[in-house]
Formats: structure tokens, sequence, C-alpha cells
């Protein structure tokens, strides 16, 4: 059952904790990230386990030690093992990776909750990750172990990306170029591994690509050979070339230093796909926590006189996408910004939108 991340949040929050989830999906597509976010606010935490990296059973169960007293063998408690008895989220990533002998270990902690003879604290859950498709090095799991878990292959959508993306500050350059070209969100399949190490696009990579980024309002080519490392030659390549069609200054540029006649003149002559792209910049800029307060009254008027002179000048289908970004749900910092430091702007928007 391929699932979204609506849908994945719904099961998660409904699934009771003797029940095991598994998910399957591609790397980098933010299993872990929901997970943690999920369960880290109500309060429990997750304890990640790359099976992948263990190469014995004690990595997971602890190293053997004898009983002085019964002359027994015990198992040390391993690093992660909660002692506080509070439960806890056992998040058992790359399971299709770990050795036979690690899985097997992994058998009884999914049935019975216990680590040789240790149990996990009551109401403590396990959820495992698995990574599907040819490109992988993998190891077939036992049908045994593959029936103790409600099993889902997670899909996130485009639209639940951009949306994340946009709340969580990723360079609007970047969501721009996602909107246009959502094939390189999750990149293209990957070359047999054996051939060579092709660096494809995957949703953490471009998330990668925003931090360096984002600050730097002019990219250079130099940015460019840093992007190709981390999305892949092809997606840098379109991405730079979408970028340098269009010829806007950036939203910064815009707000800090208002609109001078140079600015003017090149909005005047810009296309409407360049509008669209410039007014999404300063949506995804405009927020109260990101700003100097210092400069949000000159950051407002300035706004305020790029929504009038953008009326003006170019029509109802231009500043329809502008009032159309601050009605949506989509940027919900910015107008907080906008309501907050420019009330008459805010007013002027809601007007428009009663006249469309």
């Amino acid at each position: 059952m391929t699932v979204t991340t609506k849908q994945l949040l719904f099961i998660l929050e409904n699934t009771p904790a003797s029940q095991n989830i598994m998910l399957v999906g591609k790397h980098g597509i933010g299993k872990s990230r929901i997970l943690e976010d999920f369960y880290t606010k109500r309060g429990m935490k997750v304890v990640t386990l790359f099976l992948g990296q263990m190469s014995d059973p004690g990595d997971l169960i602890g190293l053997p030690e004898k009983n002085s007293q019964t002359g027994k063998t015990d198992f040390l408690l391993p690093y992660w093992f909660p002692v506080d008895q509070q439960p806890i989220v056992l998040f058992l990533d790359e399971l299709n990776r770990a050795r036979p002998e690690v899985l097997q270990t992994v058998m009884d902690l999914t049935l019975n909750r216990k680590l040789a003879g240790k149990s996990l604290p009551e109401g403590s859950r396990i959820i495992s990750a698995v990574n599907g498709g040819n490109e992988y090095q993998l190891t077939d799991l036992d049908p045994a172990l593959v029936s103790r878990f409600n099993i889902y292959e997670f899909s996130p959508s485009v639209e639940e990306w951009l949306e994340w993306g946009k709340e969580s500050g990723i360079d609007p350059r970047i969501i721009s170029f996602i909107e246009n070209h959502s094939e390189f969100l999750d990149g293209e399949e990957a070359s047999d591994f054996s051939e060579n190490l092709e660096r494809t696009a995957d949703r953490r990579s471009w998330e990668r690509l925003s931090q360096i980024i984002k600050c730097q309002e002019e990219l250079k080519d130099e940015h460019k050979v840093m992007a190709s490392g981390i999305v892949g030659d092809k997606a840098a390549s379109l991405f730079f070339h979408f970028i340098q069609e269009s010829h806007l200054l950036a939203a910064g540029k815009i707000l800090l230093s208002g609109l001078t006649d140079e600015v003017k003149e090149r909005l005047k002559n810009a296309p409407l796909s360049d509008i669209t792209f410039l007014n999404t910049s300063i949506f995804s800029s405009l927020r109260e926590d990101r700003q100097e307060p210092s400069k949000n009254q000159l950051v407002a008027k300035n706004l305020e006189d790029y929504f009038d002179f953008m009326k003006e000048e170019k029509g109802m289908e231009t500043i329809s996408h502008f009032c159309s970004l601050m009605s949506s749900s989509s940027y919900p910092k910015a107008l907080i910004f906008i309501s907050k430091n420019s009330p008459s702007l805010y007013q002027k928007v809601m007007d428009t939108i009663s006249e469309m």
C-alpha cells in the first residue's frame, strides 16, 4: 500500500504500540525526519539504529559477560537501551541491509519486545525502514520476519515536500525550480552500482544545496560546481539554467533597497513567469523571526511600494498571483509579517481579492 505523508501521520497516530510498522521507500525522502518530528512532539525518544552498519549481533544486544554470582553469561545493556523505563520508538533503519545473523536477533525483538531476555519498556514502538529498488545491495528478508510488520510503501507527494520546504525556509529558487521540474525532486534511478558512483538528486540533497546557497543572492559558476556534487550534473545544470533564465533581481534587494529606476524598468519588461518567481521568493523571505527588527518597517514599506507598482504597471493578471500567495496557507509567516508590519498593504490585498 502506497501512502503519502498525510496518510503516514494518520497511520502513526492510530497504530497500537504493540504493532510494528515497516516503511519501504527510496533513500532521502524524509522517513527518519518525519518519525523524529512526529514522536518528539509527543514526548517520546526516538532511537535510530542503522542495522546495515552492524557487523555482529553484539552491536545490537550488547556484549556478553560472566555473572560472578550465577556463573552464567549475561549481556551488558547496549548504549541505547532505556534504563528509566520510559517507552521509546526504536527505529530500525536499513533493515534489509543487515547481516543475516543480526536479523535473527531482530526476530525476537519484533515479536516479544525483548533483547537477550531484557524487555523494552511498556508502550515502546518498533518501526523499520527498508530501501526498495534494484540500485541497492540488499539482504533478502525472512518471510517470518516480514509477517511481523504492517508494511507501507512511503511515497510523499511533491506538493507535500513543497509545502514543507516553504515552511522550513528552503531557498525559494529551489522551490520554484521543483514547482516547474518536479521530476528532479527524487532524481532518476541510479546506474548499476558496480559501474560508477553517479550522483542523482533526492530531497535530502536539495535541502543540503539550500543550506549553501540561501545566503547567496548571486550564484557563481563555482556554486554550480558545488551543486553538481550534491544533486548531480544533470539536475545542477538545469537548475542553474532555470535561474539564469529569470533575469529579475533577488527578492532581498527589492525588499531592502526598494524600487530604483533600474528595478522598475526591469519589472516593466519582465514576463509573467519571472514575476511569479519573484513573488514566490519574496513570500519565502518574509519571516518575522528571520528579519532584523530594525529593518521590518523598511521591508514593509518597500513591499507595499512593490505591490502598488505591480498593480499599476502590470495589471490584475500579475498581481493576482501575489494575492493568491497571500491567501494561501503555504506562507503563514509571511502573512503574519504583513499583517503586523503593514496593515495597509494587508487591507489592499484583501480589497483586491474581493474585486477579483
